[in-house]
């Protein structure tokens, strides 16, 4: 199989040189050229040919969000871009990057940085670009049905991973703002998830918050996981909230999706709506399964409209799906199944 060609864009040559030498350690990635700002790296592009390219956002000449929207005009190659601000993250993937790096944190070994960036690339070209750029360009806002009377006690999980923020936005967006408690979890490191939920409550009806310990589940409130935090279904006396706890990875993350809906299978079983999206490797497609054996019911996007086709395809083959929709159905099937339910 060919090697993964890597366009590497960014204005500080010693970064460069870094993750140069750490991209041509590997057998299966090689780099295909570099750029020092998004000008040069639109010139070079034709001639290089990457099938991913990693860019930094803040650059002289042209910014990484303006390199991305520029490129995707022209060509559908995979943007990784590199960044510690969490709302230039947010901003460089509504743009169409399809997914980030977050920049080292203070003391973090540089092998920990070039682990995390080489998993990265390897995911980003395994992307659909035309599905990103659809859900990007797609409308912000279209009409749902109307909730006529879900129960009071039902609780709605989503998991996510690349692709993600966009295909939440899509589907929580337009939902009523007395839909019922929902619980989400998007890969995402701690510093990042507050902003992203901020966002996602200036767009959304409902409300949204990163969720934090004993936060109590209530109608029209979507909870967040917390980045570098687990998140949880409890339940007591007085109903049911959320435990956000920190521990070990699971499946290689954390917040895990698995660990939200094997929560949710245990607590609200067939009184539960289980939704996986877009994403890399497997997280959260064992607990899909354990709420459809619940009785819940589920929901994985499917192939055309996921940027990967990772975490849905693995719920779907391991029979955890009820219902396989493209991204801009889920919202009306969530509102037509929800009004069934007595």
């Amino acid at each position: 199989m060919a090697p993964i060609r890597v366009m590497l864009v960014d204005d500080s040559i010693l970064f460069l040189g870094a993750m140069k030498q750490a991209i041509e350690k590997e057998p299966n990635l090689v780099v295909a050229g570099t750029a020092a700002n998004g000008v040069e790296a639109l010139e070079k592009v034709g001639v290089f040919r990457p099938n991913v390219i990693v860019c930094d956002v803040q650059m002289p000449k042209m910014s990484g969000i303006e390199f991305v929207k520029a490129l995707l005009q022209r060509h559908k190659i995979p943007v990784v871009v590199i960044s510690g601000t969490p709302g230039v993250t947010l901003s460089a993937l509504a743009s169409g990057a399809v997914d980030f790096i977050p920049k080292p944190a203070a003391g973090e070994p540089k092998d920990a940085f070039f682990k995390r960036m080489l998993n990265t690339i390897r995911t980003a070209a395994a992307a659909n670009v035309g599905a990103k750029i659809a859900v990007t360009h797609s409308p912000a806002h279209h009409a749902v049905g109307m909730l006529t009377g879900a129960p009071k006690d039902v609780v709605v999980a989503i998991g996510a991973s690349t692709g993600g923020t966009d295909a939440i936005a899509a589907v929580v967006r337009d939902l009523p703002a007395d839909f019922p408690p929902t619980l989400v979890t998007q890969h995402m490191p701690a510093g990042f998830t507050a902003m992203y939920a901020e966002r996602l409550d200036r767009e959304c009806k409902m409300t949204v918050k990163e969720a934090k310990d004993g936060d109590r589940l209530v109608k029209g409130r979507i909870l967040l996981a917390a980045g570098d935090h687990h998140l949880r279904l409890r339940k007591d006396a007085q109903g049911y909230f959320a435990s956000s706890r920190t521990g070990e990875k699971v499946n290689g993350h954390m917040p895990s999706v698995d660990v939200l809906f094997d929560s949710v299978a245990e607590l609200a079983g067939p009184r539960s709506v289980g939704v996986i999206l877009t994403g890399m490797g497997g997280d959260g497609a064992e607990g899909l399964v354990k709420m459809r054996r619940a009785g819940a019911y589920t929901i994985g996007q499917d192939r055309e409209t996921s940027v990967v086709y990772g975490m849905p395809m693995m719920a779907f083959n391991k029979g955890g799906v009820v219902k396989q929709l493209p991204l801009h159905e889920i919202p009306d099937n969530l509102i037509a199944h929800l009004n069934k339910l007595r």
